[in-house]
């Protein structure tokens, strides 16, 4: 009840104020994706847009990030070609990055913040938006624009924008189908003027895969999306919803040592073997669930002088991330000769700590004392197994004492593990307000523009433990839990408040402005409110700053910008109780970009240089622990600021229509990030972990009659692989190819059909993909996938 009381408040005063922000209506509306030139607007950073090539290089099975690969400064990696696991996917930008651990680059869509990007309650674009449903992408890799919506923008932002409908009624079918059992079903439905001066379309998809290591994962999506832009008076109103279900199961990082050793594994496995100590890396249990429901809606006014927009938003995000620890948390003292009451269903305990791990048991449910050792400890496998150099005396678990290898208890024991779930849950109510007020000063044109941004959310999140109903059988498990971990509520409030003003002097246009964040959030702990805390993440102003100069080459011109970017300290941070708050500090950066563009009818070029001071970077440092994966960390652990980075390199692209047929495309990135002020686990000099240092890409794209083709290849530099400087991901290079054929109503009934090839990794190379936590996920291999697209 009190976030419908927030949502019809927000309602009421986004309505009353008349502020309502709305997708450009002007978007090319019959197949969604224009071509677009990788040279963006014409303002004082660097930005630049997808273009159609970019889109037709992916399959219609890929997630809308894969796109903006190749723009200048932009590196995607992800765990397969289809982008089916947001655990392993991965974003670098200028030394800035999106994974696992760090929030470093803002997403928004269609301009609208898309509530953080970590894994654990975030979503990143591809959860909100349908590849076929994608008009176009938006990079500003540096300052960016004043008014973006993102508390997490310190290297950038990209901005997707949903398609505009269609002015006619038409239906669009798409059938995908690839490697690793991959395919996807795709319909949209374009109602035309369903009204006067209002237009629709709705559509619904169904996709799944495997992966391509063991082939065992079930990845599964569904997504209903639709859209509404209608003409009311001269106020342009567009709603826009989409819900997105999926079951993904995740990639694990690798060692470098590791990939080495096996280029083609990740560690996990696709059988269940009934050794609880191997079946914690079972694949199908590495699992991602995740359910959104997003959807605004926005209107735009403009007047002689004056232009208002608004939008009101509501997002809810509820899911689970799992895993299969190897043993049951003893977390009740039930006598040293009892049975274990985790073990019965319906005793559940809520809180506490575990004060052991059971990991074989009698048919009482009473922990088994070790047998002859002198016959056991035969478990290499994973993390190194149980043995140590001396097998008569092998390695014994540090927290339970007890062993993990079934060949140290007698004949009949039972082998016992978990189900261990992480709830997220995530309401989010916001809304936007902007205006524009165009005046002339002294014959010059001037631009007053400023808004305000607030929005509302509450995070839940929760941990359960399950016991596997039989551990030598399945991973199938007790719904009634035996032990929930922790329960917490994350309220978190922020408004964004700015103001710029652009002067057109003729000679070079100039803009101010300012912003400034307030930011406050709240642990709650549902256990013990003694644990609760809350911390206010308020910036500093930001001050903002550009100039743009055409010179006197018809299409040529010089930019300049500054801008104070700020990430506010998320609620994760709030997580780890051995968090010193009063200690943390938001993340806080200072960009400048200066550069040129060109634009004419076939040459199409930017060149920027950029220089980012970054400071006070948040890092988790995690409680020192094994081998291995530490399953209760929930509740240790903690946030430090680590210093800064400082980067600074150079952005280049540059498209060419070389014939009337055949175009080429070529980008290349030169980045130096470094960090600075360090500690000893970052020491100050040392290259930015994951973060290459050059990159380039070269695409050619041919278009004759009915018949298109295109051919990209991106080289990607060495990165490290861990703050230390120590561990080297070797440079890659990554050939793509599409072809395929478009006709125009090929057959009566038929107003268009389109059958196109898409093969990622031509060249099947072998390499180390997206990195997080310093260690890195396995590249994907070769995959293709054909698809076919008929419109009624």
């Amino acid at each position: 009840m009190q976030h419908k009381n927030k949502l019809a408040l927000a309602i009421s005063v986004a309505l009353s104020s008349q502020f309502i922000l709305s997708s450009s209506y002007a978007e090319e509306a019959e197949s969604g994706l224009e071509s677009i030139t990788v040279v963006g607007k014409s303002v004082s950073y660097a930005n630049n847009l997808t273009s159609d090539e970019m889109v037709k290089q992916q399959s219609n099975l890929t997630s809308v990030l894969a796109v903006i690969d190749n723009l200048p400064g932009v590196l995607i990696n992800e765990g397969d070609t289809f982008g089916s696991d947001d655990w392993s996917t991965t974003v670098s930008i200028r030394g800035f990055q999106l994974s696992l651990d760090e929030q470093q680059i803002g997403i928004t869509i269609d301009s609208i913040a898309n509530g953080n990007s970590n894994y654990g309650g975030g979503a990143k674009a591809n959860r909100y938006i349908d590849t076929e449903n994608l008009a176009a992408v938006e990079v500003s890799q540096g300052t960016g624009d004043i008014a973006s919506r993102s508390n997490e923008a310190l290297g950038g932002t990209l901005n997707f924008t949903t398609i505009a409908p269609n002015d006619i009624e038409q239906t669009t079918l798409s059938w995908s189908q690839g490697n690793f059992d991959a395919q996807k079903f795709f319909v949209r439905y374009d109602t035309g003027e369903v009204a006067k001066d209002t237009f629709a379309w709705i559509s619904v998809s169904n996709s799944r895969n495997t992966d391509w290591i063991t082939g065992t994962a079930e990845n599964v999506r569904d997504h209903l999306a639709a859209k509404v832009v209608s003409l009311v008076g001269d106020v342009e109103v567009t709603a826009y919803a989409s819900w997105d279900d999926t079951h993904e199961e995740n990639y694990q990082r690798v060692s470098l040592a590791g990939f080495k050793q096996n280029p083609e594994s990740d560690g996990l496995t696709g059988e269940w073997t009934g050794v609880p100590f191997i079946d914690q890396v079972y694949r199908q249990g590495w699992s991602t669930l995740r359910e959104n429901l997003f959807g605004y809606v926005s209107a735009e006014y403009k007047g002689d002088n004056i232009e208002l927009n608004a939008n009101v938003y509501y997002h809810q995000n509820e899911g689970r991330g799992d895993w299969v620890p190897q043993y049951v948390a003893d977390v009740k003292d039930d006598g040293a000769d009892a049975p274990h009451s985790e073990l019965v269903s319906g005793n559940t305990i809520y809180g506490g700590a575990a004060i052991g791990q059971i990991g074989y048991v009698d048919r009482d449910g009473k922990s088994l004392p070790i047998g002859d050792i002198t016959s056991c400890a035969s478990l290499t496998f994973p993390y190194g197994g149980t043995r140590n150099d001396d097998p008569s005396t092998p390695d014994i678990n540090e927290a339970s004492g007890l062993l993990f290898d079934p060949n140290c208890y007698e004949e009949g024991a039972i082998p016992v593990g978990s189900y261990r779930h992480t709830h997220y849950n995530k309401e989010r109510v916001g809304f936007n307000a902007d205006f524009a007020w165009f005046t002339q000063f002294n014959d010059m044109d001037n631009t007053l523009r400023g808004g305000i941004w607030y929005e509302d959310y509450t995070r839940d999140e929760s941990r359960d433990w399950h016991k596997i109903l039989d551990s030598r059988s399945s991973y199938e498990f007790d719904h009634t839990p035996y032990w929930v971990q922790y329960e917490r509520t994350f309220p978190v409030e922020t408004t964004m408040l700015y103001l710029e003003d652009e002067l057109d002097m003729g000679f070079a246009t100039l803009r101010l402005g300012a912003k400034k964040f307030l930011v406050d959030l709240e642990r709650q702990d549902n256990f013990d409110a003694s644990n609760s805390a809350a911390v206010s993440s308020d910036s500093d102003l930001l001050i903002s700053a550009g100039v743009v100069v055409p010179l006197p080459v018809d299409g040529l011109e010089v930019f300049a910008g500054y801008a104070e970017n700020f990430a506010a300290i998320k609620d994760t941070v709030l997580e780890r109780e051995a968090s010193t708050l009063d200690l943390v500090t938001p993340e806080s950066a200072e960009n400048v970009d200066l550069g040129f563009r060109f634009v004419s009818q076939n040459v199409n070029a930017s060149l920027t240089y950029y220089s980012i001071s970054f400071d006070d970077r948040l890092t988790f440092i995690a409680p020192d622990s094994p081998a291995g994966i530490d399953y209760l960390i929930g509740t240790n652990g903690s946030y430090v600021n680590v210093g800064g980075i400082e980067s600074s390199g150079f952005e280049a692209s540059l498209s060419v229509n070389l014939t009337d047929t055949l175009s080429a495309y070529g980008s290349f990135t030169m980045n130096e990030s470094e960090y600075v002020d360090g500690s000893i686990d970052y020491p100050a000099g040392n290259t930015v972990f994951g973060s290459p240092e050059n990159m380039a890409v070269v695409s050619l794209d041919w278009e004759k009659d009915t018949r298109f083709a295109g051919l990209s290849s991106k080289w990607v530099d060495d990165r490290y692989i861990d703050a230390a400087n120590t561990q080297v991901a070797d440079a890659y290079l990554v050939t793509d190819l599409y072809a395929g054929v478009a006709v125009q109503s090929p057959v009566k009934g038929i107003q268009g059909l389109e059958i196109r090839l898409t093969v990622n990794n031509l060249f099947d190379k072998s390499y180390l993909g997206g990195i997080a936590g310093q260690s890195a996920w396995i590249g994907a291999p070769r995959t293709a996938a054909i698809n076919m697209t008929a419109k009624f």
